[in-house]
């Protein structure tokens, strides 16, 4: 069997498991119609990233001649991170999604295509795993950093997560799904997909372009909070399921637009 194969195969039931859990929650919630208007509870760039992976591994063969066949390395660390992606629980599938990551970036040719898929594989693991285990120790600070951003823009100062109104009417608490680590995280995401897509060496220019896109995310979440944090009239007015999803697609359009337009600038000064 290829080795192109085995590991796309090992990546598509990890993200099925791990993506399938979160789908059958969704559905539960809200029904059918707008779990498919909200992508199932997963943003569209986790879907698009899994997709671009998947598909950059499987065409590892076009790459070469002769495909590489399954080493007995592979086959003893594939079926043992068969174990965490069977047992009960989206996260261990998505750990054992970046562990499988990392082996095969580690013994891959640099810029084949099956180690930029294997990378961008890593890169997903990010916003659904590694980011929810670092806002499990450093929550208080995160969300009060969120809250002081808040308070500068709504102008009635901030304690801890907690922002005034800025009609007097009352208190807005940031919670943790209202963070902006995970726009973060989803636009290191989109980032890595368009930079890894085609092959290239990075370069000082990737870098910013990934900054550029973070402060945008950052702070089209502190605004929406900000307008949340008008009146109790906006709250319910912003913090409502239209609300989420015209923020979450505005976030997707911004973050794309300058991930794109940066490569289209480099591949333009390269020729």
């Amino acid at each position: 069997m290829p080795r192109h194969e085995f590991f796309a195969a090992l990546f598509i039931i990890g993200c099925t498991n791990g993506l399938g859990t979160r789908i059958i929650e969704t559905v539960r919630w809200v029904g059918w119609a707008d779990a498919a208007l909200s992508t199932f509870g997963t943003s569209a760039i986790v879907w698009i990233a899994c997709y671009a992976g998947i598909r950059l591994i499987l065409e590892e063969a076009s790459e070469r001649l002769h495909a590489d066949k399954v080493r007995t390395t592979d086959l003893v660390d594939g079926l043992a991170l068969l174990i965490p992606i069977a047992l009960p629980g989206r996260e261990l599938s998505w750990f054992a999604i970046s562990a499988l990551a990392l082996y095969v970036i580690l013994r891959s040719h640099p810029l084949s295509a099956r180690r930029r898929g294997a990378i961008i594989l890593f890169a997903a693991t990010v916003p659904m795993l590694w980011s929810r285990l670092l806002f499990k120790f450093f929550a208080n600070v995160i969300l009060s950093i969120d809250a002081s951003l808040v308070g500068l823009l709504v102008g009635t100062g901030s304690s801890g997560n907690i922002v005034s109104f800025a009609d007097g009417s009352g208190s807005l608490i940031i919670m943790p799904y209202c963070s902006s680590l995970a726009n973060v995280s989803l636009a290191f995401l989109a980032w890595t997909v368009i930079n890894q897509w085609q092959s290239h060496r990075s370069s000082l220019h990737d870098v910013c372009c990934c900054l550029v896109a973070v402060a945008s995310v950052v702070s089209v979440n502190v605004t929406r909070i900000g307008l949340m944090g008008l009146s109790q009239w906006h709250y319910h007015l912003v913090h409502s399921h239209w609300g989420d999803v015209i923020t979450n697609l505005l976030i997707l359009a911004l973050t794309l637009a300058i991930c794109l337009l940066g490569v289209r600038r480099e591949t333009d000064a390269r020729i």
